[in-house]
């Protein structure tokens, strides 16, 4: 576990170097990517989410493709077709952007919703059906989806069935005062988000560490008062009287999986409550629905998580 381990601590600060005063949103998506989950980042513009994912993606030596979705996109340009050529009288596949480690989908809310299915199978099931034919994705395959909070005219929200399908929702904020005066030392030292080539970036991580962390998170261990205290919480979600929708039983599985993840990368070969504590709110945000009456009185959902980790004891 050390050598591993060691490498994705390594990779956490590298990015903290490059994509200063996101600390916090670094170590949840490394939780999100040993974890095996798809990420929604959510911010207004200029605060860095594309940035982060090429960096990541080059920091793993991974393969990285970028899909800027727009109303008019098809879901052909997402998966790929079949295309009939006139000189050997036979359909040939053309590949979609699908076909990648790791796909960036920009600003995912900007595109109908025939469009954004296109992502449910490859999202859930890792793999795309064209003409019939099941094609494999890459054994790394993550997904990440990009949103602007504060536009709302053009977009098209996505349906509770594609967001249960992401693991986490990580909200991207504004960098702290000292964090934004070093991006500006940078850009002055010549750093240019807009030309990472010539940022010389080293990788610190390949693909095969990455499956290899993943292979070690399924092995930590979860005592059953732990798992009791996590299916508590699942319980009480469905019974809230803020709450419209609770959390799904895939929740309660991919919860399970982000708590191992947390717990590994914190150094520790089980899970505790605090593991469980931790992940939930990004993990929870974008499955929990408010009741109307709630939004009309300004509850937020992450008030509600908090009030849901305080409503269920903790096991000793």
């Amino acid at each position: 576990m050390s050598e591993t381990h060691t490498v994705i601590n390594r990779l956490g600060q590298a990015l903290n170097r490059i994509v200063v005063g996101q600390g916090k949103l670094v170590q949840q998506l490394l939780v999100a990517l040993i974890a095996g989950g798809h990420v929604i980042l959510e911010g207004v513009p200029g605060t860095g989410k594309t940035l982060l994912v090429k960096v990541l993606a080059q920091l793993v030596q991974a393969e990285f493709r970028r899909i800027q979705l727009t109303p008019d996109i098809l879901p052909s340009d997402i998966i790929g077709t079949n295309i009939f050529d006139l000189n050997t009288r036979q359909f040939t596949l053309k590949k979609g952007p699908v076909f990648t480690e790791v796909l960036l989908a920009d600003e995912i809310n900007r595109t109908p919703p025939k469009t954004q299915s296109a992502l449910l199978e490859a999202m859930e099931e890792q793999q795309v059906t064209l003409d019939g034919e099941s094609l494999p994705l890459p054994e790394l395959f993550w997904a990440i989806a990009t949103q602007n909070s504060l536009e709302f005219e053009g977009t098209y929200p996505l349906p509770e069935a594609q967001l249960d399908r992401f693991l986490f929702k990580l909200v991207v904020d504004y960098p702290d005062l000292n964090s934004e005066k070093q991006m500006l030392l940078n850009r002055q030292a010549g750093f240019q988000s807009r030309r990472l080539d010539l940022a010389r970036i080293k990788p610190v991580a390949t693909v095969e560490q990455i499956l290899q962390a993943r292979q070690q998170v399924s092995a930590i261990k979860v005592e059953e008062k732990v798992l009791d205290y996590l299916l508590a919480i699942v319980t009480r979600s469905r019974q809230h009287p803020d709450l419209a929708l609770g959390a799904s039983p895939r929740s309660a599985v991919a919860w399970l999986q982000t708590s191992k993840a947390h717990a590994w990368l914190s150094g520790k070969d089980f899970v505790t409550p605090d593991d469980v504590k931790i992940v939930a709110p990004p993990l929870l945000r974008h499955r929990l629905i408010l009741r109307p009456e709630a939004q009309l009185d300004g509850l937020m959902v992450d008030a509600v998580i908090a009030s849901l980790l305080n409503q269920v004891p903790v096991p000793r």
